[in-house]
């Protein structure tokens, strides 16, 4: 089970789908979940030998799960994990190595696709953290990144929006009553929120229009609060 979890982890990672505690408990853990915490703890000893994970008394990184498992994780691998829903328990691995401003946190592969997620946060983060559908999709058309249309890197553009990037919960997506057709409007996931600093975002687009980050003073306050 102990080499088991952290597979089970990892492979979830690969596509970011957030994950529930009870699938650990059900796929990984089974008939064994009375004995999670020790599941946990062992996990630990075994990276340790991989990894050296040890604090600074050299004692086994140990403690109540989910707490056990996060410390693990984050000095073997450089994930942490998060819990971003209560009911039902639910889970994301973040990126928490030490990185350069404005380095993709995704594998090569990833890269074109975190590109645009990143291009999209900003013009949420920019005005001023909610945009509607159509508001979005009128910014893609300014990139040619037609949503109706086949993309050659980022395939269906639409789906990937709506579908891919909420489900891995760097975007949500947030019915607004009263209209026909159905609107929605966007804002930051909670892995976005975890995992990507506003003030980076801030920089980015400062960057780009060659201002100073000052220029924007709300967002700018926002920034420098939350970092």
């Amino acid at each position: 089970q102990v080499s088991e979890l952290v597979q089970f982890l990892l492979v979830k990672d690969q596509k970011k789908i957030p994950i529930k505690r009870a699938d650990m408990l059900k796929n990984v853990i089974r008939e064994y979940k009375n004995a999670y915490s020790e599941i946990v703890n062992r996990a630990g000893r075994t990276l340790q030998e991989v990894g050296g994970a040890r604090q600074g008394n050299g004692r086994v990184l140990g403690g109540h799960t989910p707490r056990a498992l996060t410390l693990f994780l984050l000095q073997v691998f450089g994930l942490q994990l998060v819990e971003i829903g209560i009911k039902p328990h639910t889970y994301i691995l973040i990126n928490n190595l030490p990185r350069a401003e404005g380095e993709c946190l995704c594998r090569d592969k990833e890269k074109e696709k975190m590109g645009l997620l990143l291009v999209i946060l900003s013009f949420i983060f920019m005005k001023g953290n909610s945009v509607k559908d159509s508001a979005l999709w009128e910014f893609l058309h300014l990139l040619r990144v037609y949503p109706g249309k086949q993309h050659r890197v980022f395939g269906d553009v639409r789906k990937l929006v709506t579908e891919e990037f909420v489900r891995q919960k760097y975007l949500e997506a947030t019915p607004i009553p009263l209209t026909d057709p159905p609107e929605f409007k966007y804002q930051w996931g909670p892995r976005a929120e975890k995992e990507i600093s506003k003030k980076d975002v801030l920089n980015f687009v400062a960057k780009i229009q060659a201002k100073d980050p000052t220029f924007w003073a709300s967002q700018y306050s926002e920034a420098e609060a939350k970092p």
